[in-house]
């Protein structure tokens, strides 16, 4: 059942995103995320990390966006494919394309590039070359533009089946970099065999950058209304996808010809779109903002549900096994001391079969609170499973550990849970153990240690402290 509802929500999280739906889709890979770890499906827990990563860069969250990335090389290191670390790189380059880095978004491209001629995947290799070429075109380094297009276009020719929109993506970039070095018979060569073929008409995003492109052609010509109309139809094919930050740089490019042209009243009606534009922009950052205010809300739910016992509220024991290590490498370093206390309730057993289980529950949950009135805030208690507790003190040595115990002890003996008219008192044992100045730098061989004091004390007839 757990694989089945693993394949479900891969598919689930895949879909949602291609849907534009990111909330959801991190939501999701969350529930995969857990589904995965718990059942050591790793393709799972890429999956997850990988649409986390995608979706919070697609809602302009960065910092989380690099988290989830950085959490998903961490997994392929070990258990990655070539296929992988592909993806890996392909979101690691928008998140650098993104903050302007294009050194290390051009490094990236570049191990995309080397994967992809290893694995044989020539429509990768090209449009890593594409790519190249465009970070080269906004650092107006034309002459390395037209050399990295020139090699996207020989490896979209060696991709089976043949793709004419690979090659004319490629193109676009290599027309751009001819404008970019004033040679514009090259530039319009290319255009016109780009339209020649048609494609184009089942591709809009591309149609529209082949209009802008062509309104920058003739604008370096100084032909301003050929300029203009060629930029008038790029901005009604973005309109109709609604990309606002490319029909901001339309937009400015449509008043500035409309200055060059002296057309006032033009200008006017542009400008009157402009400001429309920009309050649509505003709107939508203001949205986004909201949006990632609200999925971190989210997902500081999930992981506090998926960090807590559904019973008692305290930690459950997915927490404290990795809480405590993480705890106990830090000690080892500072060389603090760190107690581990583990509490079983005595003849727990009689009290769910003679009783029930909603009585046993009781039993539970007032055990629980009565250890919490007893914690200081930086001591950690969390419900290891059925009636038995571990409770974490930093920076006590043994010998108040031990006294945390018995004040345990003593607030627990003071419960009464009241059942038919009749009152019961609770009793436990206990078995305390430290971390050995240091030497102890997992949760696994603490518990084992306080385990072997609590075997002792049950040993020695239950209802008391073993140290």
């Amino acid at each position: 059942m757990e694989l089945e509802e693993l394949k479900l929500l891969q598919q689930r999280v895949t879909s949602l995103r291609a849907e534009g739906k990111y909330k959801e889709t991190i939501e999701t890979s969350q529930e995969l995320l857990k589904l995965g770890l718990e059942c050591n499906d790793y393709k799972s827990v890429l999956i997850a990390h990988l649409n986390k990563a995608a979706s919070f860069y697609c809602i302009g969250d960065m910092e989380e966006a690099f988290q989830s990335i950085d959490s998903y090389s961490e997994v392929c290191l070990q258990y990655g494919d070539d296929v992988d670390w592909l993806s890996f790189y392909n979101v690691r380059f928008l998140l650098y394309e993104f903050q302007k880095d294009y050194t290390k978004a051009k490094e990236t491209l570049y191990r995309t590039i080397d994967i992809g001629k290893k694995i044989h995947k020539y429509n990768i290799v090209s449009n890593g070359y594409s790519n190249l070429s465009h970070l080269f075109l906004v650092e107006e380094n034309f002459e390395q533009a037209l050399e990295m297009a020139n090699l996207g276009l020989e490896m979209a020719k060696l991709h089976k089946p043949k793709s004419e929109i690979l090659e004319t993506r490629v193109k676009l970039n290599m027309a751009k970099s001819y404008i970019g070095l004033q040679k514009f018979v090259e530039s319009k060569r290319i255009m016109d065999e780009i339209t020649r073929s048609n494609i184009l008409d089942s591709f809009i995003r591309e149609k529209s950058q082949y209009y802008d492109l062509l309104g920058m052609w003739h604008a370096k010509l100084e032909l301003y209304q050929e300029a203009f109309d060629a930029y008038t139809n790029s901005k009604q094919l973005v309109e109709s996808y609604n990309d606002l930050y490319l029909l901001k740089t339309i937009q400015e490019e449509r008043i500035k010809l409309c200055d060059l042209m002296n057309d006032i009243e033009k200008g006017y009606i542009v400008q009157k779109e402009y400001i429309k534009l920009l309050e649509d922009i505003n709107d939508r950052e203001l949205a986004l903002t909201a949006l990632k205010l609200e999925v971190k809300h989210s997902i500081r739910s999930f992981e506090k549900k998926a960090n807590t016992d559904f019973l008692t509220g305290v930690f459950n024991r997915n927490y404290l096994e990795s809480k405590v290590s993480e705890l106990l490498n830090q000690a080892s370093d500072k060389q603090e001391n760190i107690v581990c206390i583990i509490i079983d309730i005595d003849d727990f057993k009689l009290f769910n079969d003679e009783y029930g289980h909603l009585f046993g529950d009781e039993v539970i949950k007032q055990v629980c609170k009565a250890c919490e009135d007893i914690l200081q805030k930086d001591e950690i208690i969390g419900r290891f499973g059925g009636d038995e507790f571990v409770i974490i003190t930093n920076g006590q040595s043994l010998e108040e550990g031990k006294n945390k115990a018995m004040q345990i002890d003593e607030a627990i003996r003071n419960i009464k849970i009241n059942n038919g008219g009749e009152s019961f008192s609770i009793t436990v044992s206990m078995g305390v153990a430290d971390n050995q100045k240091g030497k102890i730098t997992s949760f696994q061989e603490l518990f084992h240690l306080a385990d072997i004091a609590l075997y002792e004390a049950k040993n020695r007839g239950k209802n008391q402290i073993y140290v």
